[in-house]
């Protein structure tokens, strides 16, 4: 008779030893019992998740710049990556207004803020303020001329990825123009330096579930669950919307490209995962990148657009804050009109795009359409600073499934997208092998060929 127990605790054991998926699914859920039951310590391991992003922040610019430079240099054509660019902007601002107008649809169908008589007077504005730093979102110029780089160093030292895709391009446009006769030995050099960078992400990586674990116990330590009885309507709403959107993409990405966004969904199931507990999706934007070009998407497609959704393509933001507008309105007793509802949809649109990076965002983008508005007190934006954080998870796993399903089909659209091999790697007939580990095993069977052409060598 086989012991089932035994062979149960081993395989369990291996798995929590080997999987980092298993790894970081244990420490959400011990962040999770941590948080509740011990607040205090929840809000001092907060820095073991903070310490995670700010590690990976510090990699994301030069790894974007030496895909970006390799892709343009390996595609051989400057005029395919300008109109990667433009199909990817064209994608963005199609599901961008997708995305609000399902969450206006939503907000006017189920009404989450009805009922609550909210007296604008009893909030403290000032609470906003101070989420904010008294910062405001940059216009539409502003936005357009920061994303234009005046210093080189400047760039990488604010980490600002359209700074860096600028300067990215003008480098790998050089090196086209001027030949590999040229310059023969830059491009190795920064292929080299991509490896490098694969690799201490590599290493970044195996903190992963610490990093959860701190900011998991954090966020419950902090919020609580009495949020989920205050807001629950809302959230319901914002996390149902969620889902529909996702699972219209899907079925779009399924129509243009022939790839399953749910068998997607199981092959980057640990960055996921790790996205979600970190509530930063920049933390898996190293090898989200990884995934994708080795799931049949062309350097230069991922290098181009992955980054840049992360500015323009803010589907669950989009959603968030068309759901939110009308939940404050209903909420403080204001129906908007349809012409203002449709205020609301453009906007968004437009304050949506300069939201990356800048802290509180959300409100002020919030505060932005209030103000356009000009029916509901300012003041009562201040009724989400109670929710906001628990919103992350939403607005995290939309955009980031979001940005790669925009991967897929503008390489698609531009004949950049290897179906084969797409589905062989969705299917598990080819099993995911981190860059920095595939490069270790060349270099192994490099020295290992080496060896046996040596006089003397066993054959």
């Amino acid at each position: 008779m086989t012991q089932v127990g035994p062979s149960l605790t081993r395989r369990l054991a291996r798995s929590l030893r080997t999987s980092m998926f298993v790894q970081v699914l244990c420490a959400l859920i011990l962040g999770i019992v941590v948080g509740g039951v011990w607040a205090d310590v929840g809000s001092a391991v907060q820095p073991l998740g903070d310490g995670f992003i700010r590690l990976i922040k510090a990699l994301i610019a030069p790894l974007v710049f030496c895909v970006v430079v390799t892709g343009i240099a390996k595609a051989g054509d400057l005029k395919s990556f300008g109109r990667i660019g433009l199909k990817a902007l064209i994608w963005f601002e199609v599901a961008t207004t997708i995305a609000l107008a399902i969450g206006l649809v939503a907000g006017n169908l189920v009404r989450p803020g009805s009922g609550m008589n909210v007296d604008p007077a009893s909030l403290d504005a000032s609470a906003v303020d101070e989420k904010t730093g008294g910062g405001q979102l940059p216009s539409t110029s502003e936005f357009l001329l920061h994303s234009l780089p005046d210093s080189a160093v400047g760039a990488f030292a604010e980490n600002s990825l359209l700074q860096v895709l600028i300067l990215a391009c003008l480098v790998g446009a050089a090196l086209l123009h001027l030949g590999h006769t040229k310059v023969p030995a830059i491009l190795p050099a920064v292929d080299q330096a991509q490896q490098v960078i694969f690799a201490i992400v590599g290493f970044i990586m195996r903190l992963a579930p610490l990093a959860v674990f701190g900011a998991t116990a954090h966020l419950v330590g902090e919020y609580g669950i009495g949020a989920l009885s205050t807001y629950g309507k809302l959230i319901g709403v914002c996390y149902a919307v969620a889902l529909v959107f996702l699972l219209l993409l899907g079925a779009a990405l399924k129509m243009f490209t022939g790839v399953s966004l749910w068998k997607f969904v199981r092959y980057t199931r640990e960055e996921l995962v790790l996205a979600l507990g970190t509530g930063s999706s920049e933390t898996v934007m190293p090898r989200m990148m990884q995934k994708l070009r080795q799931a049949g998407c062309r350097d230069d497609s991922v290098g181009l657009v992955l980054p840049t959704g992360y500015s323009f393509n803010l589907d669950g933001a989009s959603i968030y804050l068309s759901i939110a507008t009308l939940f404050i309105a209903q909420a403080v007793g204001v129906e908007l009109t349809l012409g203002q509802q449709v205020t609301v949809v453009l906007v968004l649109m437009l304050s949506s795009k300069g939201m990356a990076g800048v802290p509180g965002s959300a409100f002020l983008a919030l505060s932005a359409t209030v103000s356009a508005l000009g029916v509901i007190p300012a003041g009562a934006v201040a009724l989400l600073l109670g929710v906001d954080r628990i919103m992350d998870t939403m607005r995290v796993a939309t955009n980031l499934l979001g940005n790669c399903v925009a991967v897929f089909a503008v390489s698609k659209w531009e004949g950049a997208l290897d179906r084969e091999r797409a589905r062989a790697v969705l299917d598990g007939e080819i099993a995911f092998v981190p860059e920095e580990d595939a490069s270790a095993a060349q270099d192994k069977d490099q020295v290992l060929a080496s060896a046996s052409t040596k006089p003397g060598a066993d054959r």
